[in-house]
């Protein structure tokens, strides 16, 4: 889950595994694959970067990061 900020201020914690698309539109929009649409205060950047944080800290990107081996680098 990451945590933003609603409008008025409050709290929110989202499942970063369901949110399909991020948008400024100049507010952002997270939309969820729910059909969900959410706007918080956040830019897309920071929105995307705790996207990306969770994930790491998940360990999704590990499992699924292509490697080059033609380098002999696994």
């Amino acid at each position: 889950m990451i945590s933003v900020t609603r409008l008025n201020g409050s709290p929110i914690w989202v499942n970063a595994l369901l949110i399909e698309s991020v948008e400024e539109t100049p507010d952002t929009y997270i939309s969820l694959t729910t059909g969900k649409r959410i706007i918080v205060l956040e830019k897309g950047p920071e929105v995307i970067s705790l996207i990306e944080q969770y994930i790491r800290s998940v360990g999704i990107i590990a499992g699924t990061k292509k490697t080059d081996l033609s380098e002999g680098q696994p």
